[in-house]
């Protein structure tokens, strides 16, 4: 499954190990995932390398093509907020948000108290209620004859 993971480059990156660790449980269970760049130290500086159009036309093309959106959402995100709001209203994508219950004050309540259907809010307390949710609910990728995974 291809899987755009959302995690903020200009805000709060006070979560970066746990988001690390989700892109990494992801792709230990077969999954593709698009933005595994944002987990990265110089996500912010490679993005503004490419410009804020070439950003926004790749990011729209990725959310096209994604199959699911999880996000470690570590406060309001304007970029986030975006990316969850734009698949729920234009696809029928799944959208999991993951936030540490920690931080919840400092998350929008359009997040924390989103009801729409295909969206599945994931407050946690450690990084094991983490992986065990994806794990559990995301799965993993079955191999097809001839595939190695």
């Amino acid at each position: 499954m291809k899987v755009y993971f959302g995690f903020t480059v200009a805000g709060d990156r006070s979560t970066v190990e746990t988001a690390r660790s989700m892109v990494a449980c992801l792709e230990d269970l077969g999954h593709e995932v698009l933005t595994r760049h944002l987990v990265s130290d110089d996500a912010r500086a490679a993005d503004r390398l490419l410009g804020p159009q070439a950003v926004y036309q790749r990011d729209m093309a990725w959310l096209r093509e994604c199959d699911l959106f999880a996000a470690e959402v570590p406060g309001s995100s304007f970029g986030l907020g975006f990316e969850a709001g734009y698949l729920l209203g234009a696809t029928q994508n799944k959208v999991i948000l993951f936030y540490n219950l920690s931080s919840k004050e400092k998350i929008s309540l359009l997040i924390t108290g989103n009801t729409h259907p295909n969206c599945t809010l994931v407050p946690y307390s450690n990084l094991a209620e983490v992986e065990a949710f994806i794990k559990t609910c995301v799965g993993r990728v079955e191999s097809r004859p001839g595939t190695p995974r």
